[in-house]
């Protein structure tokens, strides 16, 4: 009986001080984002197929942070608008680009405490799916019907880094800012467009398409996307957390 006591006691004990050890915190935020490699540029690349001819835009985030014996495992969702404008042609054409991400982040998280601030330091990675949804608009662009048209939903697989800052305002809330990289489609690089010599222009600009044309070598006004392009982005953001 005494055995069975002692038992007992020790789970009970041990218990209490694994939920010591455990905690929760759940915040959103706000930020910027910048795109990177080929994700950026001018309409007119835009129009001749080198990269996707972005700037910069806003994103809003939701996460999680649950932490156990000084590791962190982060859960975020995370919205990013980004767009431009601008000619198809040096004083030519008119062209407005629209672009939207909604990105599923988890991975883990290392934070490093320093002694009597109230300041967390910390760094760490993950594993990022992302949806793209999109829209363009043409007006008096050459071969490309004028008109609003809208991107082909697809998705990409990705990795990314960050790092930041906690500092805890008060028992159970803190400012979270932030810095990250994102490499969005290091997996998944496809052409999505009809594969035909008959395609017409328009169809190379309504789906992602970061792999090449395979009927590039036609080069022809039709085939102008003549090579593979990456998809990077950078940010800033800040949010805050509160501990449950």
């Amino acid at each position: 009986m005494i055995k069975r006591l002692l038992i007992i006691v020790a789970i009970f004990i041990h218990s209490q001080i694994s939920l010591s050890q455990v905690n929760l915190q759940l915040g959103a935020g706000v930020g910027l984002t910048s795109p990177l490699a080929d994700y950026k540029g001018t309409t007119i690349e835009y129009y001749q197929g080198k990269n996707y001819g972005l700037t910069s835009g806003y994103n809003f985030y939701g996460k999680v942070r649950a932490g156990i014996f000084g590791t962190n495992i982060i859960g975020e969702i995370g919205f990013t608008s980004l767009s431009n404008s601008g000619n198809s042609e040096p004083d030519k054409g008119k062209i407005e680009l629209k672009q939207n991400l909604i990105a599923l982040k988890v991975g883990p998280e290392f934070q490093f405490t320093l002694p009597t601030l109230p300041i967390k330091p910390y760094i760490g990675g993950n594993i990022i799916y992302t949806i793209f949804t999109g829209e363009t608009s043409f007006n008096g662009v050459a071969e490309v019907p004028s008109g609003n048209h809208k991107m082909k939903t697809t998705s990409r697989l990705g990795l990314g880094g960050n790092g930041g800052v906690l500092i805890k305002l008060n028992p159970i809330l803190s400012l979270d800012i932030s810095a990250y990289y994102h490499f969005i489609n290091l997996i998944g690089k496809s052409w999505d467009a009809p594969i035909t010599d008959k395609v017409k222009r328009i169809d190379s600009y309504m789906y992602l398409n970061d792999d090449k044309d395979p009927l590039g070598y036609l080069n022809s006004t039709e085939h102008f996307i003549s090579k593979s392009r990456t998809i990077q982005t950078a940010g800033l953001s800040i949010g805050l957390m509160f501990g449950l």
